[in-house]
């Protein structure tokens, strides 16, 4: 990956200090709250609408395009993984439902899960080449609640709280090494690979035609039935190569994991070794790539440790939209950016390389920064999803005077300020240091310089060559500013935040209840529910385990899923802001029911 295209041992970052992100100077006043709230909700779904329609192109390659257009598993082997190996991937309607990848109803003949890409849809057609699968933007930002009637509401921009990354390729892993159990050496796992899937495809192939494709059309595509069989037989010709290389890829790529996990997570290592549904630990898996590369080099494979991120760096995935409200703005002189932040600790400030860094995380080689384009298009101004359940407006105005006098100082929004003195677990903010800084800048303006240029609506674009105006010509430091420009984290702007829990970077807490209330939250609760606490604001926590979904999140495995922070009061020149309302439920009601209207 390009992200390791650095000279570790060469390479020594400037230690001059750069001043941080500063917050704006204008006083920050609380929204108002809407006087008829079936009214607000009725039009922020049409404004919601407005944008997608107007925006399709940019939601469709967001929504369903690979994050690469070369890279990633085979796609009929992908889908040939519950005919093969059933008890890993069971055969129902939707077999990646088991790393918490969903059908969109509002996307019925699309012929597999949202947030899965084949490079049928972005690639060039002028030549057959054998389609990959791989992650999309939507894998982890679209999300979904379920009302009280069963109904499910798409929040799109939102969190997928369901989908593991690494658990999926844990269970790639461990399909591999079941098909091939009983066969010593490497020849003979990889041909008993080949031939089960071959076999599969050849039975699959007379049973159900149009499993792969399903007819689907895309704009002036068509997966019909010569493609898919064109793609059948290429799947054929090259089953030999393509199998055995994508099982060594996956195995390499959990293998590195591992030895973060030993490194970083000692403390609760067989848990991360499946990780944490709607979690993640992004930069530390861009290190583990960095790490299998230095390996594969004599010279460097003695310092492919040092590769690896230095801290624990596990958070939960961010809601997406509404990116106007986090991205920065120029000084006066146009050369620093200033009233801006970003992810948790603000450390990428430029909505492109933020989409770059997230599509690397998913562990391909060559991504398309098409992607990251038409998704920093889309996700500007994607309004956030209202809350869908009533309001109290009374009390809600009674909670915004609240919140205007104790939260909307820090939680405004394009407030660039990072926060040390909150108390929650450090390493998320440590994770990006020197080195990996270092490698950022350079692998991400590798990946998109000033000078690269794509096709957008059929004309050439480069989107890494300004912002808002400004060439971005040397200033690559802004692909990810220097560690002390985010020594810490981010309050956030909480645009939406009924549909971000659980909360805290790591989502230990599992409601704003508990939140506010620090001697009430539960060392133990149920993640990742699709039934949502209407009272205590947060998707169901109490619920028990049912039809696989959700899991048990035990904050007290260590340091990096602690729920301890945002729980003591803070001064900040000379004003004391309250964090800790213990012993004040009526006002962390009307609290509450603000931040529904959020």
């Amino acid at each position: 990956m390009k992200f390791i295209s650095i000279l570790l041992l060469s390479f020594i970052i400037s230690s001059c200090s750069e001043p941080p992100l500063q917050a704006p100077v204008t006083p920050a006043i609380a929204k108002s709250v809407p006087e008829n709230w079936k009214q607000f909700q009725h039009r922020r779904s049409q404004e919601i609408n407005k944008h997608i329609i107007g925006n399709k192109i940019a939601y469709d390659r967001f929504a369903d395009f690979p994050v690469s257009q070369t890279n990633g598993v085979p796609y009929l082997l992908l889908k040939l993984l519950p005919i093969v190996s059933p008890e890993y991937w069971p055969d129902d309607e939707n077999f990646l439902s088991v790393i918490g990848l969903f059908k969109d109803e509002r996307h019925p003949a699309y012929p597999i899960a949202r947030g899965i890409g084949f490079t049928g849809l972005s690639r060039p057609l002028d030549k057959p080449v054998v389609d990959r699968a791989s992650f999309t933007c939507g894998g982890c930002h679209i999300g979904r609640v379920r009302k009280d009637d069963g109904e499910v509401v798409y929040l799109d921009g939102g969190i997928n709280a369901e989908f593991n990354v690494i658990g999926f390729r844990k269970r790639m892993v461990e399909t591999f090494d079941a098909l091939t159990a009983g066969n010593k050496s490497k020849a003979e796992k990889d041909r008993v690979l080949v031939t089960k899937f071959l076999d599969a495809l050849e039975w699959i192939e007379k049973k159900r035609p149009g499993y792969f494709y399903n007819n689907y059309i895309f704009e002036d595509r068509e997966f019909d039935t010569a493609y898919e069989k064109q793609q059948i037989e290429l799947f054929r010709q090259q089953a030999a190569e393509i199998i055995p290389a994508y099982s060594d890829r996956i195995r390499q790529v959990y293998s590195g994991w591992q030895v973060l996990v030993e490194k970083n997570y000692s403390e609760i290592k067989k848990t991360m070794m499946t990780a944490f549904p709607g979690t993640e630990d992004a930069i530390g898996f861009n290190s583990v790539d960095a790490y299998i590369n230095f390996n594969k080099k004599p010279l460097l494979s003695l310092f492919s440790r040092l590769a690896l991120a230095g801290e624990a760096g596990v958070s939960d995935i961010m809601a997406v939209w509404d990116q106007q409200k986090r991205n920065p703005r120029w000084n006066e002189s146009k050369d620093d950016l200033i009233d801006g932040g970003g992810q948790w600790n603000g450390h990428i400030p430029l909505l492109i390389y933020k989409n770059i860094a997230a599509q690397l995380t998913l562990g391909v080689d060559n991504i398309d920064i098409g992607v990251s384009a038409f998704s920093e298009q889309l996700l500007e101004e994607l309004p956030a999803p209202a809350y869908p359940f009533d309001v109290d407006i009374t009390l809600a105005k009674k909670g915004r005077d609240l919140f205007n006098e104790h939260c909307v100082a820090c939680h405004r929004d394009n407030n660039g300020k990072v926060y040390k003195n909150i108390g929650t677990d450090f390493g998320r903010a440590k994770i990006a240091g020197k080195l990996i800084t270092t490698a950022a800048v350079n692998g991400f303006t590798d990946v998109c310089s000033a000078k690269t240029t794509i096709v957008m609506y059929g004309k050439q674009v480069q989107p890494c060559a300004g912002y808002r105006g400004v060439s971005l010509v040397d200033k690559e430091h802004f692909a990810m500013t220097k560690p002390d420009r985010h020594d810490g984290y981010n309050a956030l702007p909480l645009v939406g935040i009924w549909a971000q829990a659980p909360y805290l970077h790591n989502g230990a807490i599992p409601t704003i209840y508990h939140l506010l209330m620090p001697e009430t939250r539960p060392d133990m609760f149920i993640k990742s529910q699709l039934f949502y606490d209407q009272e205590k604001l947060g998707f169901a926590w109490q619920e028990q385990i049912k039809d696989n979904e959700g899991y048990q999140f035990d904050t007290r495995q260590g340091g990096p899923v602690s729920n301890k922070g945002h729980d003591k009061d803070i001064e900040m020149n000379g004003i004391t802001y309250r964090l800790n309302w213990n012993g004040d439920e009526d006002s962390v009601n009307a609290i509450i029911e603000y931040m529904k209207t959020l």
